[in-house]
């Protein structure tokens, strides 16, 4: 039983420094400009992760659909989703032809996690629940990738202030790119309203980010956007973008 590994996986030295040069160059780059770079430095093998949960994986799949019509787009089913996550799964499969979606999850269904652990283990263990369901499966969705793109924003916590527009993923092996870096969720509303987009249909009932049923609640106003989020647990992240 282990939850998030702490083994890290290093990239060739001319590898590193480009990307770090690339980190730097592109701070304050615009989404364009960090696309741009990230399918020019690695044509073949970039996947697009989206929870369906937030404004950013909207966005994200409508630019990348634009950019490089084909690109994978792969999300993780914990089994726990809220309907209308799947809801927005199916609308959007409809929406972007051009994209390739693919599923992932755990080998251990609910109830033989229950069985191995014990009733509601997200109560109990949140980071073990995520890493079962979450993080150990994300592992197989990025085997064999060159590069990953995000949603990450640095507006969205405190915990993610400091996100880079690219920067090499050392727990999963590969680069990784938060094209939106920079916006704010106005600015991810804007597009997503200027384009008429698809969104999670619970964003107008006080959810700005949505993960599992079990660990999502409301946001309250003046509450940061993903105070809803295993609220009263002190967990901030699920393990995809902690180090």
């Amino acid at each position: 039983m282990t939850v998030e590994s702490t083994v890290t996986i290093k990239p060739p030295p001319e590898e590193l420094a480009a990307i770090e040069s690339a980190a730097t160059s592109l701070h304050d780059a615009g989404p364009r400009d960090i696309l741009d770079w990230l399918f020019q430095r690695y044509p073949q093998g970039v996947t697009l992760a989206s929870a369906f949960g937030n404004t950013s994986d909207i966005v994200l799949m409508d630019m990348v659909a634009k950019a490089a019509p084909g690109t994978e787009v792969f999300y993780l089913d914990t089994d726990f989703l809220f309907e209308e996550t799947y809801d927005l799964i199916e609308r959007s499969r409809a929406f972007w032809p051009d994209l390739d979606f693919r599923e992932h999850r755990t080998h251990l269904t609910p109830e033989q996690q229950a069985l191995e652990y014990g009733e509601a283990l997200w109560e109990r263990q949140p980071d073990l629940c995520c890493d079962i369901r979450k993080v150990q499966p994300i592992h197989t969705a990025l085997e064999g990738k060159s590069a990953w793109i995000t949603g990450v924003r640095r507006d969205q916590a405190a915990s993610r202030a400091n996100a880079p527009a690219v920067g090499w993923d050392a727990k999963f092996g590969l680069a990784k790119a938060n094209p939106l870096v920079t916006w704010d969720e106005k600015q991810a509303w804007a597009y997503i309203f200027e384009h008429d987009l698809p969104y999670n249909l619970l964003h107008d009932q006080g959810y700005p980010t949505l993960g599992c049923t079990h660990c999502t609640r409301a946001v309250q106003p003046g509450e940061d956007q993903r105070a809803g989020r295993w609220a009263g647990t002190g967990k901030l992240e699920c393990g995809l973008h902690s180090e």
